[in-house]
């Protein structure tokens, strides 16, 4: 434990949404959900105009919908999210060399290291600079946490939200952490939570009071342990600016149950060649490979692959889960897919021909999920229903309709038009989609620095409307409304 604050945990607020509302002028101080829109969508970050009517993140999107139906519903876009982190972890590294990213929104970063403080007023001016330096730069708030160890400093940031910042003297812990819930603390969960309930204990301080041996009677011996020390405020577990990936994936989780072998086996080569463009833009390769499928009833099912060598190669990764794929029955209906690679390496096998071919190649079998983990640098819980981003840092994605013989691909995309996706209009200019149906999509055309903008509504195959990319939050000139 640091006898100085010169710990500092970052946690943007509602970031997803935030961006949202940062790039659609119209969405501001308004609802807004982010996540998967079908019927088996999951809200990934609701605004705080959305929390108020109980909508929170991992609830299904059908529930929160009923909750607040006026709420704008958008498809997560993690191309700009991405761009946006990388400006939020660029500001964070010129503190300190130590930055441990836990998510695209979210990292420690340890002051001490990078000069930037020594004490508690070094360490405050340093996390003042630090939110008025985001806000400058992405127009984005987030709230910041200080103490002299990580799970502190984690808490703090919370106790922040939205838009603060606290800082936890060291030996004040303590005090601090006596009357809040033992859900506070890191590895509290609902089950955790309520045994501890029925036990009559609450509180954090209530925990500190029921003693390690009592704890350990009651949790078992490690997680007894390590909650009595967390309940005391210790923690010396330091930043660590990198952390090894343990594994690429990536999963779809369908509307509708797919039945057809042939639309499966598409999905699953998708799948595929998704998960090697994350494994690439990590600058890894792959030993082993790992199909992952849900079936009608819920049940799941793995089955991995041990090619000789890393790979990095796609014909080698959709081959491999093609072979998988043919070892599991799926006749009453897929809900779930998802591939991986595992056992990762920073180089690749140049001769996989033979593996591509099947050769020397071990089979195992399991009927548990969680096998396809989320990557070592932070990517978060995985959350069904909620399209993940294109690189390593991520969750399962909604699925695509396959294109038609001969289609492009973005030609394909396009014809859904899911709500909140960027668009162009050649008279127009940029704008996104508000909804889409019966053969028509309506479009909001604004864009970041703009005044709300007008809305007008096309045929979905209008010649002049195509799908674009995100447009910077901030570092544009204010455009005219010219729709």
């Amino acid at each position: 434990m640091r006898t100085a604050p010169t710990i500092l945990h970052l946690d943007m607020d509602a970031f997803y949404a935030s961006v949202e509302q940062a790039s659609k002028p119209s969405l501001r101080g308004k609802a807004v959900i982010v996540g998967g829109l079908g019927p088996r969508g999951v809200v990934a970050t609701a605004s705080y105009e959305a929390r108020r009517f109980g909508v929170h993140s991992a609830m299904p999107t059908a529930q929160a919908r009923r909750l607040c139906p006026n709420g704008a519903y958008l498809i997560p876009r993690f191309l700009l999210y991405r761009e946006v982190s990388e400006i939020v972890m660029g500001l964070l590294r010129e503190l300190s060399p130590l930055v441990e990213p836990l998510s695209l929104d979210e990292a420690f970063v340890d002051l001490e290291a990078g000069g930037s403080a020594f004490d508690s007023a070094g360490a405050r001016a340093a996390g003042e600079r630090l939110r008025a330096d985001i806000a400058a730069a992405t127009g984005l708030s987030g709230s910041v946490g200080l103490a002299g160890s990580k799970m502190l400093a984690k808490v703090a940031s919370e106790e922040a939200k939205p838009d603060g910042l606290l800082l936890i003297e060291p030996g004040t812990e303590r005090a601090l952490l006596a009357p809040m819930s033992v859900r506070t603390l890191p590895g509290v969960g609902p089950a955790t939570g309520e045994h501890l309930r029925r036990a009559g204990i609450t509180t954090v301080g209530e925990l500190a009071e029921a003693g390690e041996d009592e704890l350990v009677r009651m949790v078992g011996r490690a997680h007894g342990l390590g909650l009595y020390r967390m309940a005391l405020g210790l923690d010396d577990r330091p930043v660590v600016a990198e952390r090894d990936a343990k594994s690429v994936s990536v999963e779809d989780t369908f509307d509708v149950d797919l039945h057809d072998r042939v639309r499966i086996r598409f999905e699953v080569q998708r799948l595929a060649d998704r998960c090697v463009g994350r494994l690439r833009a990590s600058g890894h390769s792959g030993r082993t490979i790992v199909l992952k499928v849900r079936r009608y009833d819920f049940s799941t099912l793995t089955r991995s692959e041990t090619l000789r060598g890393p790979t990095d190669d796609p014909a080698v990764v959709r081959e491999a889960a093609a072979r998988l794929l043919e070892g599991v029955d799926t006749t009453g209906g897929v809900r779930l897919l998802g591939v991986g690679v595992t056992g990762l390496a920073d180089y690749t096998q140049e001769d996989l021909f033979a593996q591509a071919l099947g050769a020397g190649t071990e089979r195992t079998a399991a009927g548990a999920e969680g096998v396809l983990e989320a990557d070592g640098t932070g990517g978060g819980t995985a959350v069904p229903g909620v399209p993940g981003p294109p690189g390593p840092l991520g969750a399962p994605g909604v699925p695509e309709a396959p294109p038609a013989p001969g289609e492009d691909p973005r030609a394909a995309a396009a014809r859904h038009w899911p709500a909140g996706s960027d668009v162009r209009h050649a008279v127009y200019g940029p704008g996104w989609v508000q909804g889409s149906g019966v053969g028509r999509v309506t479009v909001r055309f604004e864009q970041p620095g703009s005044p709300p903008g007008r809305v007008r509504t096309f045929l979905v195959d209008d010649p002049e409307l195509e799908a674009s990319d995100p447009l910077p939050l901030v570092g544009r000139p204010a455009p005219e409304d010219t729709a």
